[in-house]
């Protein structure tokens, strides 16, 4: 019987180990070379020693993209900009791309409508089509990310005024071409499909033929992250994802003032979002979960799924965290907790109409502070847009399986508010642990059915269906 060190004394034994030693080394040497190299590739580009112009005059949009394509060109890299003002246009993203921003340092978009041609793919209120690049944009990529302590403005007040104008007109005089872009938008569109593939609640939108760029918008890119930039002045909604896998949204502050349509932060058709430690005071929604509109979203069947948002604080808006009302393509998984909502017009929003179609289901909202909410606490409702009543088909939409839990409301017109259809009422939605004070109005129940209510107090007082 030979012992264990017996064995390890056999000289073929000494030599195996002596192999798998030498061998183990050999990969250790190859990972670090790799590591190395990565890192060498990985460039980390001083967008001010490299020539950017920091007067806030001067514009920098080609040094900034033509660094970017280079960059790219080599595995990736950052773009680091130190304190001052940069003027530039559109910022087009690649793979493994970063925007650093140190904290003094400003990004400022410019107001002239000219730099954001030629038209570019983009998704619009849930529609696709063609028209102005967003200010930041990124088309099929991977790994991109915007951090920093910096601000990016978007100067949106410009177009904001373009819009009113525009707005205004149509309404006075009908349709007609108000600037050199509506015609653009004409040529480079299919305005017929687009009306065939919308319901008519939205043609009027569509007559201005004049939208607003987002602020960031990736398409179908995967691995976004943007973190701690404060984001002011958009000239539409604000961070809006479509069609992306793996966003993480984390310690931004977002405001924008008084404003149209400055929605936050709205995911589109994506999977796998992370919402945490924001803040935001917009002149729309300040997060809304979407997934397109009407027959066109129906047909891509993109849903918005596996969505957090936690630790946010949301201080002006119509909604603190809102569903739809573009949600053709299906909302589901999503959880929201942790919240504080001070002065919003309403609290937890999910709404929708007929022709829209889709299905919101798997909702769980907990923990949510509410304080001075100017309309409703929790409202849902399905009759956003007044569409005429129609037989149920794959138009009509549906809102199931929501759980409500923890909700400390102080100061609200109407405490709840759900609205459903005739022929598709709200279904399975239970509420528990909620307690609402100073609510002016009573709650509102319509065409909802399987509703489970437990210790839902309003005013001192136990609610009822």
């Amino acid at each position: 019987m030979f012992s264990l060190f017996s064995l390890l004394l056999q000289p073929e034994l000494c030599l195996i180990l002596y192999f798998i030693q030498t061998m183990f080394k050999h990969f250790l040497s190859v990972i670090l070379l790799l590591a190395v190299s990565t890192l060498a590739w990985a460039e980390r580009v001083d967008m001010k020693q490299a020539g950017a112009k920091t007067d806030g005059k001067t514009i920098n949009t080609r040094l900034i993209n033509r660094t970017i394509e280079r960059l790219e060109k080599q595995g990736g890299g950052t773009l680091f900009f130190p304190a001052g003002r940069y003027l530039t246009g559109p910022i087009h993203l690649k793979s493994n791309i970063t925007l650093e921003l140190e904290a003094g340092a400003t990004l400022l978009f410019s107001t002239n409508f000219d730099d954001y041609l030629p038209f570019v793919e983009v998704r619009h209120e849930g529609v696709m089509m063609k028209s102005f690049s967003p200010l930041i944009y990124a088309v099929d990529a991977e790994n991109i990310t915007i951090k920093g302590e910096g601000t990016l403005d978007g100067q949106g007040k410009a177009w904001w005024d373009e819009f009113f104008k525009v707005l205004v007109d149509l309404r006075d005089n009908g349709k007609r071409d108000v600037n050199k872009y509506q015609p653009m938008f004409e040529k480079a569109n299919d305005v017929a499909q687009i009306a065939a593939e919308t319901n008519e609640d939205w043609h009027g939108t569509l007559d201005r033929r004049f939208f607003r760029p987002p602020f960031i918008q990736p398409i179908r890119c995967k691995n976004v992250r943007i973190e701690g930039v404060k984001i002011i002045n958009s000239p539409f909604w604000t961070v809006n994802p479509e069609f992306c896998d793996n966003v993480t949204v984390d310690g931004v502050t977002i405001h924008n003032v008084p404003s149209p349509n400055t929605d936050g932060i709205n995911p589109e058709s994506c999977r796998n979002v992370h919402i945490s430690n924001c803040h935001i005071s917009v002149g729309d929604d300040c997060i809304t979960i979407k997934s397109g509109r009407d027959l066109q979203a129906r047909k891509l069947g993109a849903a918005c799924e596996n969505i957090t948002i936690t630790n946010c604080t949301m201080l002006s808006g119509h909604g603190g965290v809102v569903i739809g009302s573009e949600m053709s393509g299906g909302v589901r998984r999503v959880t929201i907790s942790n919240c504080v909502f001070e002065g919003t017009d309403r609290g937890i929003r999910l709404k929708s109409t007929r022709g829209r179609g889709g299905v919101v289901e798997d909702i769980r909202v907990s923990n949510i502070v509410m304080k001075d909410i100017k309309k409703e606490a929790l409202v849902f409702n399905l009759k956003y847009s007044k569409m005429p009543q129609e037989p149920v088909s794959d138009r009509t939409p549906v809102f199931r399986n929501i759980h409500i839990s923890g909700v400390t409301v102080n100061g609200v017109q109407t405490p709840i508010k759900f609205v459903g259809l005739e022929e598709a009422p709200i279904t399975d939605i239970v509420l528990r642990d909620i307690q609402i004070k100073d609510g002016k109005e009573p709650n509102i129940f319509q065409d909802c059915e399987g509703i489970i209510m437990d210790n839902v107090m309003v005013n001192g007082e136990k609610a009822a269906l």
